[in-house]
Parts: structure tokens; C-alpha cells; sequence
């Protein structure tokens, strides 16, 4: 109400949940609250009362404290993270772990119930730490600096959901770490630099007043992110990572620190009916100082001419010589149809939002439009080739050997017009995967990595047909080269095939680490439960590893073990001794064949 008083004070907020709560009580919901309720009988609330501090509010899995110092809010957190450690190490309940951020800020009273920023920046910071430790943004560490025993590590500016600006964070060493915090804590380090120049293209910002234009701005950067890909010599992120950042305002050189690179590039695009206006910068990421900067005035139709003289400036400032070839190459890619270079443009937008048998749908329609008004696309032969291909990885076509022969005569078609394409090339090592032809599939994805050492595709289809082909090791080589060019948008699905690797080549403790990082990139990822599951049963973990069944079949109830082996067909001897020792345990788990 106008006028009204609110009132306000300066305090230490704690926001802690459960790590994997629907997980926890999807599999055995009654042993989940009966243990989260001792915990918090034996442990929490007595924590919370012995430092003075004041439960807001709990909900569910989750609770919110109110201390009047900093530093009580962190002997309390450490505190029961310690003894949480203790107890679950040789439990065979449920295994509980809290995520536990603590912030200092201004927040809102009204009656026994706190808002503000404070708490919002509170419970951002709790999503972004680990199972099992405590989290503090920059303010609550600045007040306990030097005045406890505990260790910290800086995990640098983060970007945090919904708020409007970076916040550094620390976390607190707890003894007792599991084998995921471990490995997260490993995976959080900086990336070491590349010793060639590295390079992220940042997503392009739409300046137009149309939303509809979006499709043009990450056009552009993806078109930029595959030219700068065939500099020699570089290193560049792959575009989804770089598009994580999308709509966020983080500084460049916590990027650069994210991604390990030590160049960023970033601009916008503005379409005026006809005209389109691009500006483009390449920065610094260490020191956040720009470069070079250009700015251009061009028909629509000239877009493709803008981004050739945007990544040979970028080429110029790095000192890095583009070779005639490869000058060539981008303009033998160039089609003639701006129609036609908006229709790709606008297919692969949609394919880029989600893999979805719809999406593969509708940007297939738009690939077979553009091929319409110019037969000599390459760019839209190898698109209709993909989204055949698509529908047939994703089991969505109506016709399997259709599909794959059109993508065949297709792919083939695109080589002939352009053998120097690699997104071409790994298109036909898709098409000879679903054909069963490993070993020619590999020389597709090495031809396209040759021409594209940045294509990441390529590496984990490389990892993929490795293992398959009973040559796990190299399939580890290839995926975690994979991993750091696209350290986060995919990494769930790479960091699963790495713990599948491992488990092949029976390093289960290995595994395990892998599996546990994939799950916690994304607690969705439904056959890494499974085969966590089965890296258990093979350490003798018989709990935990019912545990993760359980998980496993309240997603994908009545599966068999012959649905596996129909998605990684393969008639390599070494892989299916593997691949059976791996069914036998979980034959013992009681899984079905």
C-alpha cells in the first residue's frame, strides 16, 4: 500500500534442499521422510538452534533460515554437513545429501515470513552447489574471511537464474566428500587454455523490434561459430555451449574463465525491412578490452557477404591466415537464393530449439522448400539428409530404409557439389551408423574433423562407433576431447557415454564418478541410472544399486535388456563379451532380458 512502512534489516540467509529429492522418493518414498525427518529431528534443527538461528519456513525437501551474523550461518552449515557426512558413510538407508547457500543482503519482513533479494539470491546460490557442501555468494564470504577453520575454494562469477547480475561464489570444504563432489569439484577448475588461438561466438542479439527475427541473429552466430571452426588452427567452443549464455549478462572473462577461451566474439543484428544492420566485436575474455569492432549496412541478401568479411577481420586480428582454399570453400557454400538462405537459416533454428519428432518434421518441410528454390544448395541437402537421418536415430520415421535412402542419395549429391564440407561428411557417417557400417562411419567423422577440427559432433559420433566396435579406450580419447569443446550443454550426454566407456573396460569406480556427473548435470538422464545401477552391483553395492533400478524403472517401466541391444547394434566379439558381463549383473538385479 502507498505510504506503508516496510520494514527491513540486513541479514545472513540460509536456503538448503535435498539433493535429488524426486529421485530419492521415487524410489522408496516412505524410507525417504522417514530418514529426511531423523535428520532433521537428530541433526538440523538442533544445528539451527545451537548457532541462533530462525527456520522461515521448510517445504518439503527444503528449508529457509534466518541468522543475525554470517558466521553463525556457516558453523551451522558446516556443522551438519559434517555430521551428514558421518552418518550416511556407512548407512543403507536412503542416502541424503543437502545443498546448502548462504547469502548476506537486505530482505523484506512481513510478519514471520522474509522476501527480497537477499533470499532470492539465497536460494540461487544453494542450486548451484554440490551435494553434500555448503555455498556462499561473495557478500557472506567476505564476512567470515579469516575467521574460521574452514577452507574455501573460489568458484569464480556465476550467473544466476533470474538475477540480474554475476555473483562470486565460494565453497566450503567438508570432509567425508562424495565420489560426485569429487568429480564436480574437478570439473568446476578452470579450463586449461588451448595453445592455439581459442575463440567462443557468443549469440547474437536480436536488435529488430520482431521476435520473429530471432531465427536471423542465431543464424548468423551459428554460421560464424562453423567459419571460425575452419580457421587452421584454432580452437572454438561449440555453439551450444556458447548458447547457454544466451540472454544473460555475464562479464567476459567469467566466460572465458567457463569455457576456457581467450577470445570472445559478440554482436547484434537489426533487420529493416530490407536492410539489415550487423555489429560485431571481438574481445579480450582475460581483461574484457575489445579488439576490433565493425559495424554494417547491407541489403538482407548480403548477409552471408557480411559474415565472410566479419570472420576474416576476426582472422586478421588473431593473425591467423585464412588459406585461398578455404576462402573458396565458404564461397562454394554460399547459395545463390537469399529465400532460400533464410528457409535453411530458419530450419535450423528449430532444429537447434529441441529434438523432437515435431521439430524434426517442420525443419525438414523448410530444408525441402530451400532445396525447392535452388537445386544446387548444398546447405539444404545437408539439411534434408540430417532430418532423414533424424527420424531415423529417433525411430520417428514411417519408413526406416526410405529415410535412410534418401538421406544416402542425398549426403552424396551434397559431396559431389562440395567434398570439402564436413558437416556433409558427418552427415554420411550418420547415414552409414544407421546402416551398420561402423568402421566406414568412423572414416566419415575423421574426413569431417580433418576439415573441421572443432566439430564436436564428430568426436562423440567417433566415441559412439569406437566403443561399438570394441575399442572403448579410444572412444574415452574421443569424448573427452569432445567434452572440452562443449564443456556445458551436452556434457550429460558425453559425460553417460564416458561412464558406459569406462564400465566396458570394467573401471566401475570410474564409472561410477561418470555416472553420478551425468546424473547430477541432469537427474533426467534415465539410462544413467541403470548403468550406475550396474557399476554398483559390480562393486558390491548391492543397496545403492537397487536404489538406482528403482529410479530407473519408475521411468521406463517394463524395459528389456533387448532394447539396449537394438540401439547399440553391433556384431563386434570384444563389445559383446563386454556388453554381457554388464548383463549378467543386472540379470542378478533382477532386469529382464
Amino acid at each position: 500500500m502507498a505510504g506503508e512502512r516496510v520494514e527491513r534489516r540486513l541479514a545472513a540467509i540460509l536456503a538448503a534442499d535435498v539433493a535429488g529429492y524426486s529421485r530419492l522418493m521415487g524410489a522408496d518414498e516412505l524410507g525417504t521422510l522417514a530418514a529426511l525427518k531423523a535428520h532433521r529431528r537428530e541433526i538440523v534443527d538442533p544445528a539451527i538452534a545451537g548457532h541462533r538461528g530462525r527456520i522461515v519456513k521448510t517445504t518439503g525437501d527444503g528449508i529457509l533460515v534466518e541468522f543475525g551474523s554470517a558466521f553463525d550461518a556457516v558453523t551451522c552449515a558446516m556443522a551438519v554437513q559434517e555430521k551428514m557426512a558421518e552418518r550416511t558413510a556407512g548407512g543403507t538407508g536412503p542416502r541424503i545429501q543437502f545443498r546448502i547457500g548462504i547469502n548476506i543482503g537486505d530482505i523484506i519482513i512481513d510478519d514471520d515470513d522474509i522476501f527480497g533479494d537477499g533470499v532470492n539470491v539465497a536460494a540461487r546460490v544453494e542450486n548451484e552447489c554440490e551435494p553434500g557442501c555448503v555455498c556462499l555468494s561473495g557478500s557472506a564470504f567476505e564476512q567470515v574471511r579469516g575467521k574460521t577453520g574452514f577452507a574455501f575454494d573460489d568458484l569464480g562469477e556465476k550467473s544466476l537464474k533470474n538475477i540480474d547480475r554475476s555473483v562470486r561464489l565460494y565453497t566450503a570444504r567438508v570432509a567425508g566428500a562424495t565420489p560426485l563432489t569429487r568429480a564436480s569439484a574437478e570439473a568446476a577448475k578452470p579450463l586449461p587454455l588451448p595453445d592455439k588461438p581459442s575463440i567462443a561466438v557468443l549469440p547474437f542479439l536480436n536488435l529488430s523490434n520482431d521476435p520473429n527475427q530471432e531465427y536471423l541473429a542465431d543464424g548468423l552466430t551459428d554460421s560464424l561459430t562453423t567459419d571460425l571452426s575452419h580457421i587452421p588452427g584454432s580452437f572454438v567452443i561449440a555453439r551450444s555451449s556458447a548458447f547457454t549464455y544466451k540472454g544473460k549478462i555475464v562479464a567476459a572473462q567469467q566466460i572465458g574463465h567457463d569455457l576456457g577461451v581467450r577470445y570472445l566474439v559478440e554482436g547484434s543484428i537489426q533487420r529493416f525491412s530490407t536492410r539489415i544492420r550487423v555489429n560485431a566485436q571481438l574481445i579480450d575474455a582475460a581483461t574484457g578490452a575489445h579488439l576490433w569492432a565493425e559495424r554494417y549496412d547491407r541489403d538482407v541478401a548480403d548477409v552471408l557477404a557480411v559474415q565472410e568479411d566479419i570472420v576474416r577481420r576476426i582472422a586478421l586480428s588473431l593473425d591467423v591466415a585464412l588459406h585461398e582454399i578455404e576462402s573458396q570453400r565458404a564461397l562454394q557454400e554460399r547459395t545463390a537464393n537469399p529465400n532460400a538462405t533464410d528457409l535453411v537459416m530458419r530450419a535450423w533454428s528449430i532444429w537447434n530449439r529441441k529434438v523432437t519428432p515435431s521439430n524434426i518434421a517442420k525443419a525438414l518441410a523448410l530444408f525441402q522448400e530451400a532445396l525447392r528454390l535452388d537445386p544446387l544448395s548444398t546447405a539444404a541437402m545437408v539439411g534434408v539428409a540430417r532430418m532423414n537421418i533424424a527420424q531415423v536415430l529417433n525411430h520417428s520415421s514411417e519408413d526406416r530404409r526410405r529415410s535412410i535412402r534418401i538421406a544416402e542419395e542425398t549426403i552424396a549429391q551434397a559431396l559431389d557439389l562440395d567434398p570439402r564440407n564436413a558437416l556433409a561428411h558427418l552427415t554420411g557417417g550418420l547415414v552409414l551408423r544407421a546402416q551398420g557400417k561402423l568402421e566406414a562411419s568412423l572414416a566419415a567423422f575423421r574426413r569431417a574433423i580433418e576439415l573441421n577440427p572443432n566439430e564436436v559432433r564428430a568426436y562423440v559420433a567417433i566415441g559412439d562407433s569406437e566403443y561399438l566396435l570394441g575399442r572403448a579406450g579410444q572412444a574415452i580419447e574421443a569424448l573427452q576431447y569432445a567434452l572440452r569443446l562443449d564443456p556445458r550443454e551436452h556434457r550429460n550426454n558425453i559425460l553417460a557415454m564416458l561412464g558406459w566407456s569406462h564400465l566396458l573396460l570394467g573401471r566401475e569406480e570410474a564409472a561410477i564418478e561418470w555416472f553420478l556427473r551425468s546424473i547430477h548435470s541432469n537427474p533426467e538422464a534415465r539410462r544413467s541410472h541403470l548403468w550406475l545401477a550396474c557399476a554398483y552391483a559390480l562393486t558390491g553395492k548391492q543397496d545403492a544399486a537397487l536404489v538406482e533400478l528403482r529410479v530407473f524403472n519408475k521411468v521406463m517401466p517394463g524395459f528389456r535388456l533387448s532394447q539396449n541391444s537394438a540401439v547399440d547394434a553391433s556384431e563386434n566379439a570384444v563389445y559383446i563379451q563386454q556388453r554381457e558381463r554388464l548383463y549378467a549383473a543386472l540379470r542378478e538385479l533382477g532386469v529382464q532380458d
